[in-house]
């Protein structure tokens, strides 16, 4: 070997081991003495037996000190505990045997299924949003196999859709049932912030076993700290990545963005960030364009991407909503009303948008779904008049047209939790129904 070998290895090298110290405890972040250490990198706190050590990431600096955000239950911490870099940021294990299984919120196994199997890949949590100048173009539709979405709001390969909806109006269902429906090859799903209660209700009844074979669950609970609720987040969008740069067809699903923003808002109070709107610090609005610009088309395969959003009492001008909507390329919106009315999945079509339909369907489906959406707006816009038995058939010709064609209308919004739409059969259901 010649000398510049040696010479380049012998500057790489680190003959002292550097190590901090903990300086203080405050809320839910570490203060600590670590020379050379940066923001997102993983440190190890050496806690006494039978403790052993806890893994915490760098989130900012307090003049000479770090602020670091442990990885997992802080008891036992002390002062002057060793803080130990380690020189660098989240990494996760991936490959095809991810699928099939459930991930924590660090990318770890947590099925009880033993190491994941099979080649893997170390793969980097953070990473760069794709090119968009090499981007493909949303050109073809990704059949989610439920009318409403595949008759009225074409989604395409590579969009992004945000699911807009309160508690209990049956997002999770609509979640399982699209899992088992679409035709994407692979499917990644993130609970972040769930119930503990409700993980194995998602995986056994609205996911089912047919829905897990081909897809990777990511679950971080609301009992576990901010950071790796928040990490859970950016962990699923890397499995996507590493399937999509592989050059599959994808379906990321994001439950809910709204709780990632809030991990978020934890970690920049935390860190010392003031509140901006509404008690939302700047790190939120500048995390969720960076987090969800990820996603998308690439080179070779593509991510289509859904993330349901809260929004409490329909407020859709709440800060997270607002963001989220103007990012990305679609909102569906689920109301309480119409489900209390008996129709399932409650999606209000007529505020709902999908911004790409228009890109990947033909001019006979583009004219159907518009023609609809007259029938139904003419028919809402006399609803009240039409229960009250108030309305004069003959006084308007657009709403008599609505009111002869309600029923099948109705019949093609609704549809069973375990029953199949093709994408086919869709598009004949939604002539049918303006017939």
């Amino acid at each position: 070997m010649s000398l510049d070998h040696f010479r380049q290895r012998l500057t790489a090298a680190d003959p002292l081991a550097t190590r901090g110290r903990v300086t203080g405890l405050v809320g839910l972040t570490v203060r600590a003495v670590a020379p050379s250490v940066r923001v997102g990198e993983l440190v190890v706190i050496e806690r006494p037996l039978p403790l052993g050590p806890l893994e915490a990431e760098v989130v900012g600096f307090d003049d000479h000190t770090a602020v670091l955000m442990p990885l997992g239950d802080a008891s036992g911490v002390g002062l002057d505990d060793a803080v130990l870099p380690t020189g660098a940021s989240m990494k996760i294990t991936v490959g095809d045997g991810v699928l099939g299984r459930v991930l924590d919120g660090l990318g770890r196994p947590m099925d009880g299924l033993g190491p994941i199997l099979g080649p893997t890949h170390e793969w980097n949590v953070e990473r760069s949003p794709p090119d968009p100048m090499k981007r493909r173009r949303v050109e073809a539709p990704l059949s989610v196999g439920v009318r409403v979405i595949d008759g009225l709001l074409t989604a395409g390969e590579g969009q992004r859709v945000g699911l807009f909806a309160g508690s209990g109006v049956g997002k999770s269902t609509l979640m399982g049932q699209i899992a088992r429906q679409c035709s994407a090859d692979v499917v990644v799903i993130a609970l972040v912030g769930e119930r503990g209660r409700e993980v194995r209700e998602f995986l056994e009844d609205s996911l089912g076993e047919e829905g897990r074979r081909r897809a990777c669950v990511v679950v971080a609970t609301s009992d576990v700290p901010a950071l790796v609720r928040l990490r859970s987040a950016f962990v699923a969008t890397a499995v996507a990545e590493f399937f999509r740069d592989r050059g599959a067809k994808v379906l990321l699903m994001m439950d809910s963005a709204t709780r990632v923003a809030r991990a978020q808002r934890e970690v920049g109070l935390a860190a010392g960030e003031p509140p901006a709107r509404r008690g939302y610090p700047p790190s939120v609005f500048a995390m969720l364009p960076r987090l969800l610009e990820r996603t998308g088309s690439g080179e070779h395969g593509s991510i289509t991407a859904l993330y349901t959003v809260l929004v409490e009492g329909g407020d859709m001008e709440e800060p997270v909503a607002d963001e989220v909507r103007g990012i990305l390329d679609g909102h569906i919106v689920l109301d309480r009303a119409i489900g209390a009315r008996g129709r399932w999945p409650a999606v209000d079509v007529l505020v709902s948008l999908s911004r790409v339909m228009d890109l990947v369907v033909d001019e006979r489906h583009r004219a159907s779904a518009q023609r609809l959406r007259q029938l139904l707006a003419a028919y809402e816009s006399k609803r009240d008049l039409v229960a009250l038995g108030a309305y004069q058939r003959g006084s308007d010709r657009a709403t008599d047209e609505a009111l002869a064609k309600i029923d099948k209308i109705e019949a093609f919004l609704r549809q069973r939790r375990d029953e199949r739409s093709s994408f086919e059969d869709t598009r004949r259901a939604l002539e049918d129904a303006i017939r």
